[in-house]
Formats: C-alpha cells, sequence, structure tokens
C-alpha cells in the first residue's frame, strides 16, 4: 500500500462507513448505532438520528435489561442483534454501553447497565458474546470515565488513578476479558488532562498489553483531537469522515517523523484484521422474522421490570377486575431514550390494546396529564371522574423525551407536577391505585404512599407494553431487582455538589464511593437499595458454605408460584486500606417453581479481594479475613460467611496521609486538600479565565466569553433554540450536539468543508479578529483545496 492508502484507511469515507481500497480488494466496513437495536439510516446519514432508520427490533435499553441481572438473557438479545446487523450488512455495532452510573442526572443513564462495575461488566460481556456470534463486531464504549453529556466532547474527568481503574475500567475490564470484543470505542473527555483518544496508557499499556485486546479502537463521532497523536496511542479509526483532511494529518505526521510509518502500519494491520474478519458473505438473508424477534424484546421486558411495591397483595390482578387505564404513557409508551440510539421499531405493542385483550374490565381511559409539563385541569377531572368507576386504577406515568436524552443531563430528578398532582387527585377517590412507571434512571418518589403498588418498566423496548399486562395480571411472576440505588432525594447523591463538571473539569471527588458503595458506608437512607425487586412469591436462604474461590448456599421457593429469584455475593474488607463496606463480587438468577429448593455455587474470581494500590501500580489483594455476605439485595443480606484469604504484601497506599472521608465513605463535601491528597496532586482549574481567549478545545458553549460580538451572537442563537427545544419538549439533537461541541469540531464533523486550520481562523474572529480571521479562513481555505485535490490525485494513481 501507499502511504496515502494506509493513511486513508483510518478515518471514514461517509458518517458510518468507512473508506476501502478497490485496487487491492479491501471494501469498506459500515459501523451502525443500536445498543439495544440496529439503526442504520436509509438515506442520508446523521450522527444524531435526524433521519429516518430502517426498521428494527427495539429491546430494552441497557438500564433495563441489567435489571434482569441475566447474563444468560444478554446473550440471546446479542445474537438476535447480530441477526439483524447481517440482515442489514452492518459490521460494527457500536454497543453496548457501559459507564458507570456516577450519577442519577446524566442523561444517558438509559443506555448503561449499572453503579456497579461488575454487573455491568458481566452484561457487557454477554452482549457482545452474543453479537459477535454472528460473525459481527460489536463496539463497547465509551471508554472511558464518560460520565456526564454536559461539555462531554471538552470535559476533564479528573479522578485518582485508583478510582479510575476500580470502578471506571473494571468493566471495560471484565467484557475485553472475557468476551473478546473486536472493537472498542474511545470517549469523547479528557482523563486527568488528556484525551481518551490519545491516552497511551488507557489504550495501549491497559487496554492491550494488561488485558489483551487485539481488536481496534474507534473513536466516537467527532471525539479526535489530533488524529495522528490518536494513532500513536492506540486509537485506530477516527469518525465520520472529515473529507479526507485527517488523512493529510497523518500523511505530514509520517513525513514530518511526529508519527513512525511502522507504528501506523501496525495499527492499519491490526484494523484490517477486524476487517476482513466482518465481512458478511453476499449470499446473506437480507430480513429477519420480525414476529420473532418482537417476542425476544417482550420476553427481554418481562425479565427486567422491576416490581417496586406491592401493599395489601394488590398485584397480581384477577381476571374481570374493573380497571381504569390513566396517563398518557399507556397511549404513548416511552419506550427508549432519545439521541443516537433511536430505533425505528419494527412495530410497537399497546398498553391499550394488552389491557383490552388481557382479561381484565377496562373501564376506560383518560390521559390525565400534559406529557411534557402544565396543567390541565379538564384532563385531571376526567381522569378522577373515570377513577372513580373502576376498582383498580392503573396509573401510567414516567419521564418524558426531554428528561433523558443524549447531549443533555437532567436538570433534576422529579417527576412532572402535573403527574403528582394526578397520582395524588386519583387516590383521594380510589385507593387502590397500581403505578407503571417507564424511565431509564432514578426519580424521587415523595409520592410513593399514594400508590399501593409500582411496578417499573424501565424502558422496556416495541414490546414492553404488552410484557407490563402480563406482570400486572400475574402471566408472569416479576423477578427483576434493581441495578441501581433509588436514592430519596438527589441531594442525597454522593456526586451532588460535583456533577457535572461546569467548566473545564468534572472532579470525582466521591472516590470509589458511587452508588450503594456510598449509600451503604455512610449510613445515608435511600428509597430503593441495590439489587432489590418484589415478586409474588417468597424465597429463603440457608446451608451456607464459603471458601476464598467460591459460595455455595440453597435457595428454596417458599412461596405458592413459581417465580425466579436473584441471589447477590458481596464481599466486606476489614483491612487497613479503606474500601465500601461491602461490593458485589458475584450474582446468580435461578427459576424454582414453589416449594422447590436448589444449592447454587457462585465463584469467587481475581476480582473478589483486590484492590488498586496507586503506590505499586497494580492491584494488590490485602490479606486478612473478609466477610461474605449473600443477599436478596444490599440492605438485605440472608446470610453471612468469612474467610481468611492470603494478601501480597503490598505497603497501604494511603499511610500518613489524612483522607478522613474516604476512611469513613461520606464523600459528600470533600475538602480540597483532601481531594488533592487523594489525587497526589494539585486539583486542576475547573473555572473559567476570563482573561484568556477561546481555543480550539473550548466548546460552543463557551462563546459567551468570545472577545467579538460575533461569538456571542451564535450564543445566543444556540441558547435560544436550545431552550425553546426543552420548553417544547423535544430535544433538539442538532443544537444540544452543536452546543456542547469544541471548534475543532467543524473539522471533525463537517465532512471536510473545515481543516483544523479554518477552524483556528474561526476562532480568530471569535476572539476579537474579525477581518484578520476572515482572511486567514479564505487562505486555508484555498490551501485545503489544492491539497486534497493532489491527494485525491495521488490516491487514483496508487499502483500505476
Amino acid at each position: 500500500m501507499t502511504l496515502e492508502e494506509k493513511c486513508s484507511l483510518l478515518s471514514g469515507e461517509g458518517n458510518f462507513t468507512t473508506k476501502g481500497v478497490k485496487r487491492l480488494n479491501v471494501p469498506p466496513m459500515f459501523l451502525s448505532d443500536g445498543p439495544h437495536g440496529v439503526r442504520k439510516q436509509a438515506g442520508a446519514a446523521d450522527h444524531l438520528g435526524l433521519n429516518a432508520s430502517l426498521p428494527a427490533t427495539c429491546f430494552p435499553t441497557a438500564a433495563s435489561v441489567a435489571n434482569s441481572w441475566d447474563p444468560a438473557l444478554g446473550e440471546e438479545i446479542g445474537r438476535y442483534l447480530g441477526e439483524e446487523c447481517l440482515a442489514q450488512r452492518v459490521n460494527v455495532l457500536l454497543g453496548p454501553g457501559l459507564n458507570m452510573k456516577r450519577s442519577p442526572l446524566c442523561g444517558r443513564n438509559f443506555e448503561y447497565f449499572s453503579e456497579d462495575p461488575y454487573l455491568a461488566g458481566k452484561m457487557a460481556a454477554s452482549y457482545i458474546r452474543g453479537i459477535q456470534s454472528k460473525g459481527i463486531s460489536a463496539c463497547p464504549k465509551h471508554f472511558a470515565a464518560n460520565n456526564q453529556e454536559h461539555l462531554r466532547m471538552a470535559s476533564d474527568s479528573v479522578v485518582d488513578e485508583r478510582t479510575l481503574r476500580e470502578i471506571y475500567l473494571t468493566g471495560f475490564e471484565i467484557a475485553v476479558k472475557e468476551s473478546k470484543p473486536k472493537c472498542i470505542m474511545s470517549s469523547y473527555n479528557r482523563i486527568n488532562g488528556v484525551y481518551a483518544s490519545e491516552n497511551a496508557k488507557l489504550l495501549q499499556e491497559i487496554l492491550v498489553d494488561e488485558w489483551g485486546f487485539d481488536g481496534f479502537v474507534v473513536t466516537d463521532w467527532g471525539g479526535s483531537n489530533d488524529h495522528a497523536l490518536s494513532v500513536a496511542a492506540g486509537n485506530h479509526l477516527e469518525m465520520p469522515s472529515t473529507g479526507g483532511t485527517s488523512d493529510l494529518e497523518l500523511i505530514d505526521a509520517v513525513r514530518s517523523g511526529k508519527l513512525d510509518e511502522a507504528l501506523l502500519d501496525r495499527r492499519v494491520d491490526e484494523y484490517l484484521t477486524v476487517l476482513m474478519d466482518t465481512v458478511i458473505p453476499e449470499d446473506t438473508a437480507t430480513a429477519f422474522d420480525v414476529e420473532d424477534h418482537h417476542a425476544m424484546a417482550r420476553k427481554a421486558a418481562l425479565s427486567s421490570a422491576v416490581l417496586l411495591r406491592n401493599e395489601d397483595n394488590i398485584l397480581p390482578l384477577k381476571a374481570g377486575t374493573a380497571v381504569a387505564v390513566i396517563g398518557d404513557f399507556a397511549q404513548t409508551p416511552r419506550y427508549q431514550g432519545a439521541g443516537s440510539s433511536m430505533v425505528n421499531t419494527t412495530k410497537l405493542d399497546s398498553a391499550m390494546d394488552a389491557m383490552q385483550e388481557s382479561g381484565l374490565q377496562v373501564v376506560g381511559y383518560a390521559a390525565g396529564f400534559l406529557r411534557h409539563g402544565g396543567e390541565d385541569q379538564a384532563k385531571l377531572d376526567e381522569a378522577v371522574a373515570l377513577a372513580k368507576k373502576a376498582q383498580v386504577a392503573v396509573l401510567y406515568l414516567g419521564l418524558d423525551e426531554i428528561a433523558e436524552s443524549e447531549g443533555m443531563d437532567r436538570a433534576q430528578m422529579r417527576l412532572n407536577d402535573n403527574q403528582v398532582k394526578l397520582l395524588h387527585a386519583v387516590a383521594q377517590v380510589n385507593s387502590n391505585v397500581v403505578v407503571v412507571f417507564s424511565g431509564g434512571a432514578p426519580v424521587e418518589m415523595p409520592w410513593l404512599e399514594d400508590c399501593k403498588a409500582l411496578l417499573h418498566g424501565y424502558l422496556s423496548g416495541q414490546a414492553g407494553a404488552g410484557a407490563v399486562v402480563d406482570l400486572l395480571t400475574g402471566k408472569v411472576n416479576p423477578s427483576g431487582k434493581l441495578a441501581e440505588t433509588y436514592p430519596i432525594r438527589y441531594e442525597d447523591t454522593p456526586a451532588y455538589r460535583n456533577f457535572p463538571g461546569a467548566e473545564r473539569t468534572t472532579e470525582y471527588r466521591e472516590g470509589p464511593f458511587i452508588g450503594y458503595r456510598y449509600y451503604d458506608t455512610a449510613g445515608v437512607p435511600v428509597r430503593f437499595p441495590f439489587g432489590f425487586g418484589l415478586s409474588y412469591t417468597t424465597f429463603a436462604y440457608d446451608q451456607l458454605e464459603v471458601s476464598p474461590t467460591q459460595v455455595r448456599f440453597r435457595i428454596t421457593n417458599t412461596g405458592e408460584r413459581a417465580g425466579a429469584e436473584i441471589a447477590q455475593v458481596y464481599v466486606s474488607s476489614h483491612g487497613q486500606v479503606f474500601h465500601p463496606v461491602k461490593e458485589l463480587k458475584g450474582f446468580t438468577k435461578i427459576y424454582l417453581e414453589a416449594g422447590q429448593s436448589q444449592t447454587v455455587t457462585i465463584p469467587l474470581d481475581d476480582k473478589a479481594f483486590r484492590y488498586f494500590n496507586v503506590k505499586t501500580d497494580r492491584f494488590e489483594v490485602e490479606g486478612g479475613t473478609y466477610d461474605i455476605l449473600v443477599g436478596a439485595s444490599a440492605a438485605d443480606i440472608r446470610l453471612t460467611g468469612s474467610v481468611e484469604v492470603a494478601g501480597t504484601g503490598a505497603p497501604n497506599p494511603y499511610e500518613g496521609l489524612k483522607l478522613p472521608s474516604y476512611e469513613s465513605g461520606k464523600v459528600s463535601d470533600v475538602p480540597d486538600a483532601e481531594f488533592a491528597a487523594l489525587l497526589g496532586r494539585p486539583i486542576p482549574q475547573t473555572k473559567w479565565d476570563r482573561t484568556r481567549l477561546l481555543d480550539r478545545n473550548d466548546t460552543f458553549a463557551q462563546l459567551c466569553y468570545a472577545k467579538s460580538w460575533v461569538g456571542r451572537l451564535v450564543y445566543r442563537i444556540l441558547s435560544g433554540k436550545k431552550k425553546k427545544a426543552e420548553e417544547a419538549g423535544k430535544p433538539d439533537l442538532n443544537i444540544l450536539f452543536i452546543y456542547n461541541m469544541p471548534f475543532r469540531g467543524v473539522a471533525k464533523m463537517m465532512g471536510g468543508a473545515f481543516d483544523m486550520a479554518m477552524a483556528d481562523a474561526l476562532l480568530e474572529i471569535f476572539n476579537g479578529h474579525f477581518f484578520k480571521g476572515v482572511g486567514h479562513l479564505l487562505g486555508a481555505r484555498s490551501r485545503m483545496n489544492k491539497r486534497m485535490k493532489a491527494y485525491r490525485e495521488a490516491l487514483a494513481n496508487a499502483g500505476k
């Protein structure tokens, strides 16, 4: 291959396609969004899903399926996703997403599995195995420490090394080691000052050298900063197309000595290995069984819904029960999140249709509230009047589309006031209220006493409505358990004071104490604990046997119905190095008939007792006694044992440091000096320096600081459109993307209309040098056109 051909292979041809080399029979590759369904656009492709995509099955989102605690189910979903990729000629499916749920307000939490890296890693590995069993590649994302949408393309995640390794990398480690993904996506953000796509320690030392990854790394869309530095660090493919300008960056880097051509060759070889391994045969079927795949989506929804409340055993509803169906979400289901993961469904179940076919007596339907907030007294009155006519009022409540979307974080953790008001009004006239909830992340629930039952379907995919009715009527016994904690109020969360990072950085001051690790250690009460979920039957645990390598115990279904139980194994340390009071290290889901018992064995692997030691720069084990806790949730421990574990003899990395917040786990307000001690370095400046000029890694959101009126005008226009969309209840994904995009993004996301020199000229204009910037912009444009013409000629003449 010529230098031009090699460099061309490491950037996109279009929004989702890569370049091929026709003379050498190197085909292009197609990458598609779709953690929970394939989103291959039929016409002109765009990153944010503004254009229609081909019909595909919308499975429940990762936040939903994680509640199943069932890797076998995840692998089955993966196989179905893989089949649809083959049918649509997709070589790489961009998912699953397994970033940690650091805060309930991250706008993309619906795409992520859990607040726990062990559970997230096991579920992600199962998806990857299933997807790749069909001969295509999965692409776990976003690697790594990508936990907010606000300024996601420029923010610097300031996190200590131990927390990074134990919390934010362990899920990826499990996925890589246990499922061997052929591709992984680097995240937008910096990590401790270095962009993830340029982070050699992350992409080479950890991912490849330590974990054994042998695939290729693709940037998030527009996530490349310096393409040559990325390739050198271990990032292979830059997406989407930059019209060839990134290819020129690589060519210049090789010719100047910035990038060793031998290293370029290595990256091309690694990429080509996966490319050729995922070629889809020409005779592959171009259709899939829509009904079979829909049935699989329903199976996933049935296994993933969580019964959170069931006072007086009001559920399951008996045949013939007179029910009033209330709530806009019953008529127009909320079944997936907004953004690049949005799937164009093959079909969509209706709650009303499912109710009519369920054996229940439906006395009527009322919308009850305006979907996106605001008062409508007539709708409320209609719902209250209907509720009076029924034995049971079933209210479909939840988060609307604007609450959960790629590109923006949630502003607060409350349910819209109009829905709460409706619930309270209905409860005043009918004491038998059942709430069916839709949403991909926790909400505050001060209204819980107004309902007797709460069934949470999360975002349950295209077949979720029918699945929920099967659960309400007892056709299927609920078996899901929460993969994240539900705090009582947002102010109780550990990252409350540090989420999201508002300007240049986001500080992970809570350290490893996220989710239940924080609530249990600091003694903070919660609404629903991690791992919690009710059933229509009951389970007993006994006969515990523990060793350093496994946990063995018996579970008995002590109720009158068949059902599935999720048993969880936690480990608690008594050593000198601070730890959360308990950490999940194993789980199993088993199905038992009424009265049936089964003995289960859960292995304790190499992650059961380890911690990351920042002095030795590796995982170590502290010798001593560990408690083994077996429970139905993090707060419902049924059996306790202990084991003696041999240590590795490493020194205490925190000896001599004053870290009272971390030693107690009370990390909601960590002082500067203590966080700096944990980091082992000074805390980077997070606030905007008003004396400096904008640079290419600042974002359009920061044009409010621009020196020129042009920049401030652009800011007002973007902010106005963003606010208008939010008020309308429908996120404008294009505006959100631009708002959070760094200025370098105009050279990375506009298909070659701009190169980096032109982006720099645009910055000059924003920084107050209008005429100088315009002149540089025109000159840079002319030079780019000449260089691109010569580059295309070199590609056309290759091999001649």
